[in-house]
């Protein structure tokens, strides 16, 4: 099903986690099976100390994968151009296979919105975000992502279904998709769609990876919050996306209230399992 992971020679490389500050003296020692390892770029842009030796000590260990949330590929400002060029040159200098990003904006009038925001599901918005699409790429020089996000408001001026549109930008641009598998499923209970069918109208063949997460129930939302151990339901979600794309690059994601590195690394092994299982079929 991956033909864009085909085209451009990426294989899966298994289950990783993030780096996260308070991982930076341990993750580099662990002597627990880890396959890769995904980082927030906008942590690395201006490297030393630390984070420097943390990251070094990583790319010397797994692949290193950017993730961003600075992109703003979406948004009304024009790229900024000083950040696509930092983010090229730390793309280099830990060898990415590939970097990602989310389809949404985080900018507006110069100012960070220290949100990712959703976009109109639109002709229109297509049209804006593809060009800027093909922009980054070229100027990175590697296979990049969108990856689905989380919203709990659907923006004016919609004309097309999620699924469509996301399957109009990552086709028009020649991108890859990074299907965020606990996104779908948060979305799915806030805005009353069926999970599986949503995932059948996705571009599958240009899945490369995979984020799985936690969240947080409220009494009429859920929220994507990374704050917990992947629940059943998106464990069985996940089943689902791998028996129709086959075995991708999977990240486990925890940002809030992040455990010990050993509970990361727990769910990581039920990952590896569950893509093992993928590949026994």
């Amino acid at each position: 099903m991956a033909t864009y992971a085909r085209r451009h020679g990426l294989k899966p490389l298994g289950a990783g986690i993030g780096l996260r500050r308070s991982f930076y003296e341990e993750l580099p020692r662990t002597q627990r099976t880890l396959d890769w390892v995904e980082i927030i770029p906008e942590n690395f842009l201006s490297l030393g100390g630390r984070p420097q030796r943390a990251l070094d000590a990583c790319v010397e260990r797994w692949p290193v994968l950017p993730h961003g949330v600075g992109l703003d590929i979406g948004g009304p400002d024009a790229l900024d151009v000083d950040y696509v060029t930092a983010l090229a040159a730390l793309v280099e200098r830990v060898d990415a296979p590939f970097f990602s990003d989310h389809l949404c904006y985080s900018r507006l009038g110069g100012v960070y919105l220290h949100d990712l925001l959703p976009l109109p599901f639109s002709e229109a918005a297509v049209e804006h975000v593809v060009p800027r699409v093909r922009e980054v790429m070229a100027r990175v020089g590697r296979p990049f992502l969108l990856e689905n996000p989380s919203y709990y408001a659907n923006m004016p001026g919609g004309t097309l279904g999620e699924a469509d549109f996301l399957r109009h930008v990552v086709e028009q641009a020649d991108c890859g998709f990074l299907l965020d598998v606990n996104n779908v499923y948060v979305n799915a209970l806030n805005h009353g769609y069926d999970a599986r069918a949503f995932v059948d109208a996705l571009p599958l063949e240009r899945v490369v990876q995979v984020h799985l997460a936690g969240h947080t129930r409220y009494p009429d939302v859920i929220i994507d919050t990374h704050g917990d151990r992947v629940c059943d339901d998106v464990w069985s979600l996940y089943r689902y996306v791998l028996e129709r794309t086959g075995p991708v690059s999977t990240l486990i994601e925890w940002d809030q209230d992040i455990p010990s590195m050993t509970a990361v690394l727990d769910e990581a092994d039920r990952a590896r399992a569950v893509l093992g299982d993928t590949e026994r079929r």
